[in-house]
């Protein structure tokens, strides 16, 4: 296996899109609003059928419920926790680029061609 010369490339290789420019990041809100949702949805479907079947009190429910939406929510929405995850990861990497940028022109070095 080749290893990586990381003395050469110091900057990590960021994604380009097809027109050659540096790839727009994914958006955030969508799959963070989707996985919001999903997981109160499934702590309010538990929570009621713990009041309907299981003759719980209302402090009870709640409890039981919110405890039994963990497990359930990390196995029910493990593909819109991954997209929101590659989606921030995606951004905090083209913010940190665009930092970099900004320093390099306020310091007044040559941009990398």
């Amino acid at each position: 296996m080749a290893e990586k010369d990381t003395a050469s490339s110091p900057r990590p290789v960021n994604p380009a899109a097809p027109a050659g420019g540096p790839a727009t990041p994914p958006k955030v809100l969508p799959w963070l609003v989707l996985h919001t949702v999903g997981r109160l949805g499934i702590f309010a479907l538990l929570t009621l059928l713990l009041w309907q079947f299981g003759n719980l009190d209302f402090f009870s429910g709640m409890l039981f419920g919110l405890l039994l939406s963990m497990p359930v929510a990390y196995f029910a929405l493990r593909q819109s926790r991954e997209r929101l995850s590659e989606a921030l990861v995606a951004r905090s990497m083209a913010r940190r680029a665009e930092k970099e940028q900004l320093r390099s022109r306020l310091s007044g070095e040559q941009p990398d061609a």
